[in-house]
């Protein structure tokens, strides 16, 4: 990661913050009243090949201690009514931003993924795993619609694994290395705008 895009990073996270720290207690003492406790979803990703930190997220499903792999249309019965909503507007992902001022993730980047598929795909991973995770990225933008609903319609685990690892582990890391191929502040920026145009046209549904 280049001096200039850890330096963006932390000052557009510490905006973020500050802009955001009253709305955000709002936010979790809402869900506190309609989910209970915990308000976080706390789960393993790799941040390089042979590195993992904790990603936070807030709680969209209820809780299951035997919970692995992607999401799908095995987990649909657990989502919670203020779990969709949060994941509609990706507002789960806002404690990320903590991931950020850690140095865990960036902005713009691959998605982080999980040790599974790190461990699964190890060339592959080695590549994409050369950017820092990102909160969005050009892989996000263009395959999340398609995944989501793709996935929603795997109605085992098994299912869902086998979809993801045939079909989206090799488009996103496509897209991901032509992202790294081209990376800039300026196309950070842009993927950035893009992604919160994307949530407000409802496309990330």
């Amino acid at each position: 990661m280049t001096l200039s895009k850890r330096m963006f990073d932390l000052v557009m996270a510490l905006v973020l913050i500050t802009l955001l720290i009253a709305p955000m207690v709002v936010l979790l003492l809402w869900l506190l009243a309609a989910e209970g406790r915990p308000v976080f979803f706390v789960s393993e990703r790799m941040k390089t090949p042979h590195r993992a930190f904790r990603l936070w997220k807030l709680r969209s499903m209820k809780e299951d201690i035997h919970d692995q792999g992607v999401t799908g249309g095995d987990k649909a019965n657990r989502m919670t009514p203020s779990g969709r909503w949060l994941r509609r507007f990706r507002l789960d992902e806002l404690p990320q931003l903590w991931n950020i001022l850690r140095g865990d993730m960036s902005f713009v980047g691959p998605r982080p993924p999980l040790r599974a598929y790190v461990e699964r795909f190890p060339d592959l991973y080695a590549d994409v795993l050369q950017n820092r995770p990102g909160v969005t990225g050009l892989a996000s933008i263009i395959c999340h619609g398609v995944e989501e609903h793709r996935l929603q319609h795997c109605y085992t685990a098994s299912e869902t694994d086998a979809v993801y690892a045939r079909v989206f582990v090799p488009r996103k890391a496509k897209l991901d290395l032509i992202y790294q191929r081209n990376q800039s502040l300026c196309l950070d920026i842009k993927l950035l705008w893009r992604t919160v145009s994307v949530l407000i046209s409802g496309r990330f549904r």
